[in-house]
């Protein structure tokens, strides 16, 4: 095995760019392990612990180091040479004609120079971003704050210091927005409309979103507050704020909030303060009690779909159904055909790119099947976060698992990997899987998953064993990946189809009864 490194000098792109390059090499024939990443020192320490570096990289946090495993290095450097053209081609800016004008922007107070932007997205490594996340707030400019790794503390002070000053900060951590149309980090192709959401996840607010788009409703913003927002350090304060801004925008009639479950005395802050929104807001917080306090307005909901539903309906005015699908998603379900279950497989497990919905798919699995063991933040955990045992949700975002490598909602092989690994064991019954679709997603998740999902089918079958997938396609057909043509090969490989991730938690169930 050949491993080469170079380090492109005095060169930056942000992490979402970065992964994404990772992930293009990925996928070339002859690459077997690769990263793009700047070289910062924690980033140097992920691939350290990765087998991806050994000794001294002999790169700086300004620096991109490229790290190629291989068994030609005729190949490898092929791809280093088309990496470095991609990381040194100037931006169409930079191309348009040499004047001043035309000079790219080295820092934030250059960004505003010709032009009069409100918000900023920082996307650097985490030891940086709490600095240049100030810097935009102090120029007056509201703050996407995509990078994760900032402390606590540190958020803190940002969200203070916006808060005093009419600004807010969405993050840090945030990977979904849709600010006044706008798609921010990983966000869908979803219709305007007027329903604002707020969230603290980003998968979960994909769902919400793409299902009310599917329902014939719109969305008016969609704010990201951070993982963290709903503590007790941080006290809700983007939420709040976020809430308080829906309340008076005049084209928001319906207010979403969806979260982790907060702590208590911030949820009772949260929900005083949606009480008062003049507005009905639909509030789900994953794991709380379903009757979430409400007061004068307030619409609890179960599930992420149960919260879409909810909304669109109070939308368009007409009383909500659990019985009504979506609009073009998939309708009557294929038989899972194949031999008879051999005996002894009764086990789900989850195979998720989305943090949320593996949370989601663990409440509902568990109420109805007792344990299930993850990564997430819901008891009991993994004893071996590489080994499931009984039923199993994994998020494959997990940072203990993406060391080195590029998120799992751009880059398949982690989960490619594991399906191969979980169809091995004799007694899963079941693979439950998501497909996120929309902007800085991989272009063809079905494409990449239908081959392996062959495979495994090809392999149990030979054993004797049947093993169903069960999956949602989280998007919608404006995507650039196309939702329809996703379900549809997806379908051809015969997986199982739900309108949602908690229809299809509900299916894997019944297939791993046997019902």
């Amino acid at each position: 095995m050949i491993t080469l490194t170079k380090v492109i000098r005095n060169c930056y792109r942000d992490s979402l760019s970065l992964m994404q390059m990772s992930a293009g090499l990925a996928e070339a024939s002859g690459v077997d392990a690769s990263a793009v990443v700047m070289a910062t020192d924690g980033n140097l320490g992920l691939l350290r612990d990765a087998g991806l570096l050994t000794g001294d990289a002999g790169a700086g946090a300004s620096d991109v180091l490229v790290v190629i495993r291989g068994q030609d290095t005729r190949i490898l450097e092929q791809a280093f040479a088309e990496i470095e053209e991609e990381l040194h081609r100037d931006p169409p800016a930079a191309r348009s004609g040499g004047n001043a004008a035309d000079i790219l922007p080295r820092s934030l107070a250059m960004s505003l120079r010709d032009a009069d932007p409100n918000l900023a997205l920082i996307s650097v490594p985490g030891e940086y971003a709490a600095a240049e996340a100030l810097k935009a707030l102090r120029l007056g400019l509201h703050v996407m704050l995509f990078s994760a790794g900032v402390s606590e503390a540190d958020e803190v002070a940002l969200k203070r210091y916006a808060g005093a000053n009419g600004l807010l900060v969405m993050g840090p951590d945030c990977g979904t927005a849709i600010i006044n149309g706008v798609p921010l980090g990983f966000a869908n192709v979803v219709r305007r409309g007027d329903i604002g959401c707020v969230g603290a996840s980003g998968t979960g607010l994909q769902e919400v979103t793409t299902l009310i788009h599917r329902h014939g409703a719109g969305v008016s913003q969609v704010i990201g507050t951070g993982g963290r927002d709903l503590s007790r350090a941080v006290g809700g304060r983007s939420t709040l704020q976020a809430l308080d801004a829906l309340a008076l925008d005049p084209a928001t009639r319906v207010i979403v909030l969806v979260s982790k479950p907060p702590e208590p005395e911030v949820a009772a802050r949260v929900l005083e303060r949606a009480g008062r929104a003049g507005k009905p807001v639909v509030v789900h917080f994953l794991g709380a009690a379903s009757d979430t306090g409400p007061g004068s307005g307030i619409v609890s909901a179960c599930t992420l779909e149960e919260v879409a539903g909810r909304a669109a309906a109070l939308s368009r005015g007409v009383p909500f159904s659990p019985d009504v699908p979506p609009e073009g998603t998939p309708g009557m379900r294929l038989p899972d055909t194949g031999p008879p279950r051999a005996s002894g497989q009764r086990f789900i497990r989850g195979l998720y790119s989305g943090g949320t919905l593996a949370a989601e798919a663990v409440l509902l699995m568990r109420e109805a099947a007792g344990p299930v063991y993850s990564n997430t933040s819901l008891p009991p955990s993994l004893d071996d976060i590489w080994k499931s045992q009984g039923h199993s949700v994994v998020d494959l975002g997990d940072a203990r698992l993406t060391r080195g490598r590029p998120h799992p909602m751009i880059d398949p092989r982690l989960r490619n990997e594991r399906i191969l690994l979980e169809a091995a064991d004799p007694e899963v019954a079941v693979i439950l899987l998501d497909a996120v679709l929309g902007y800085g997603a991989h272009g063809d998740p079905a494409g990449a998953l239908t081959p392996v999902i062959r495979e495994a089918r090809q392999t149990t079958a030979r054993a004797g064993r049947r093993l169903s997938f069960v999956a949602s396609v989280c998007g919608t057909p404006e995507d650039p990946q196309n939702a329809p043509q996703q379900e549809r090969r997806l379908k051809d490989a015969g997986v199982v189809l739900a309108r949602s991730n908690a229809e299809a938690t509900r299916i894997a169930l019944e297939l791993a009864r046997g019902e």
